[in-house]
């Protein structure tokens, strides 16, 4: 089903009557096609391991952790969106939104491909998204619910940003780690009719409502999970153009960094299967949205743990999350001085492996 839906975006590319969104899906899928994956950081040009933007309209945005070890600029970037449905000027990480349509523009100019997420706010209680206190925050946003008319200023609000992007196409990758219970819209926080109509309301009202066209929809639970599970909250061929998962590597106590990545390349090679063999049977590409390890503590976690659990597998791109700038632990891509920076450097040179 792949291989068709790639001769056909590329009869379309060819003919000149693609669009954005399908000149941006016929390369994914070429990409996956020839087996090659494009790697990508989260934030990358707005903050690293030690520097941040401070005044993102006068600065080109040229910085980038991942380019400082390796030359090369990530070939996807990861911004998230949350903060936006309160009509704040930066997300909950302190990145504006106007550096991210900026820097969105330039990796587009790159060749380079963005992908959004979104950490909205509760709208019932008013805590974060992680809080989940309540189990009836995804019935009350919902047509007919008590807070359904601002969770519409919300995705306005949403839709505003992406359209200030014009036709530049970019993936979408909402209500994610659906299936785990850390977010209020996940497992245990919502019935599954209840989720498949958050995403589909959410996919309705931006496409048809709003009229925006240059998006990929992602849709990406956390993993590792059989097939069957991921499916159980599926929104629907019509609203997906990608599946993907969410999969971090977390030592368990006692367990040493060669179990653990042992443990984490296994369950990353069984969920990607999968993903490929759901891929193919609805004709999606596939991706792994997000993963790493907070700190990089193996020192050859790229070519080591990573590399051999991605390689062959079908993805179109891999995105590893942010360095945070005011928490030194807290990073997934090495920065120029790091220790173990030099097996970032032979993972990024590997054939397969694309940058830009």
């Amino acid at each position: 089903m792949r291989t068709f839906l790639t001769l056909l975006g590329m009869l379309l590319v060819l003919s000149g009557c693609a669009s954005p969104k399908e000149r941006m899906t016929a390369r994914l899928s070429r990409t996956a096609e020839e087996g090659k994956i494009l790697y990508g950081h989260q934030d990358d040009p707005a903050y690293g391991h030690a520097w941040l933007v401070t005044d993102w309209e006068s600065d080109r945005l040229e910085r980038s952790d991942v380019k400082d070890v390796s030359g090369r600029y990530p070939a996807v970037v990861g911004f998230d969106l949350g903060g936006i449905e309160l009509g704040d000027s930066c997300n909950l990480d302190g990145v504006p939104f106007g550096l991210m349509r900026k820097a969105t523009l330039a990796q587009l100019d790159r060749g380079g491909l963005v992908t959004f997420s979104w950490h909205p706010r509760n709208p019932l209680t008013g805590g974060d998204a992680w809080d989940i206190s309540s189990d009836q925050v995804v019935k009350a946003i919902l047509p007919g619910g008590e807070k359904h008319s601002e969770f519409q200023v919300w995705l306005e609000r949403a839709a505003a940003f992406f359209a200030s992007l014009g036709d530049a196409p970019v993936i979408f990758r909402p209500w994610h780690e659906n299936l785990g219970s850390w977010f209020w819209w996940g497992g245990k926080l919502c019935k599954a009719e209840e989720y498949i109509a958050l995403y589909r309301y959410t996919w309705t009202f931006l496409t048809q409502e709003k009229g925006l066209k240059n998006l990929l929809w992602c849709y990406s639970p956390n993993g590792p999970l059989p097939a069957e599970l991921f499916l159980s909250r599926y929104p629907g061929d019509d609203c997906v153009d990608l599946l993907g998962t969410d999969i971090y590597e977390y030592p368990g106590a006692g367990e040493s960094l060669r179990a653990a990545g042992e443990r984490y390349a296994g369950e990353v090679r069984a969920m990607l299967a999968t993903l490929q063999t759901l891929g193919a049977a609805h004709g999606k590409l596939i991706c792994l949205s997000e993963t790493g390890f907070e700190g990089l503590p193996d020192p050859q976690w790229w070519t080591g743990v990573l590399y051999p659990a991605i390689q062959g597998s079908g993805i179109c791109y891999v995105l590893t999350w942010r360095n945070a700038h005011d928490k030194p632990g807290h990073f997934y891509a090495p920065w120029k001085g790091f220790e173990n920076e030099n097996d970032f450097k032979q993972f990024a040179e590997k054939e397969d492996i694309i940058l830009l």
